[in-house]
């Protein structure tokens, strides 16, 4: 049996044109009407309509965050992770920081302690390649 296409071979290579589909169509009308939408919307609002409040509000207004006030707080610079964790915590049971802001800024220093353990280890190889890049030169 032959087929009139052959495999991968489009029979409609230019496809149906962009914007003929029902969903096109019903948003160019929207787009239309638009305006006036938006003042209906609007008036509703300004009698107290909670839906059209709550949809102008979610469609325009950024949700709020919240945010932090800056904090100081003086880490062990020449310790080890360790110590800067320990100091953390003792802000934290001493009521100098939050506990939700000392468990981020332990959670930092974890990171931060994976990513030197990743430094160290490279330079570790690299140093072990080198040896024996020489030892096999000498070798040969």
């Amino acid at each position: 049996m032959t087929t009139q296409w052959k495999t991968g071979q489009s029979g409609n290579p230019q496809g149906r044109p962009r914007g003929s589909g029902e969903i096109a169509k019903l948003r160019s009308m929207v787009i239309d009407q638009l305006p006036q939408i938006i003042n209906i919307l609007l008036e509703k609002a300004r009698a107290g309509d909670m839906q059209a409040i709550r949809l102008l509000l979610d469609r325009t207004v950024p949700p709020l965050r919240s945010q932090e006030p800056a904090i100081s707080l003086e880490l062990p610079s020449s310790g080890s992770f360790t110590d800067q964790g320990r100091a953390v915590i003792q802000a934290v049971s001493q009521e100098e920081i939050d506990p939700s802001r000392g468990s981020a800024l332990v959670t930092s220093i974890a990171q931060l302690a994976r990513v030197s353990e990743i430094d160290d280890l490279t330079n570790r190889i690299k140093a072990l390649e080198e040896k024996l890049t020489c030892e096999t030169s000498k070798d040969a």
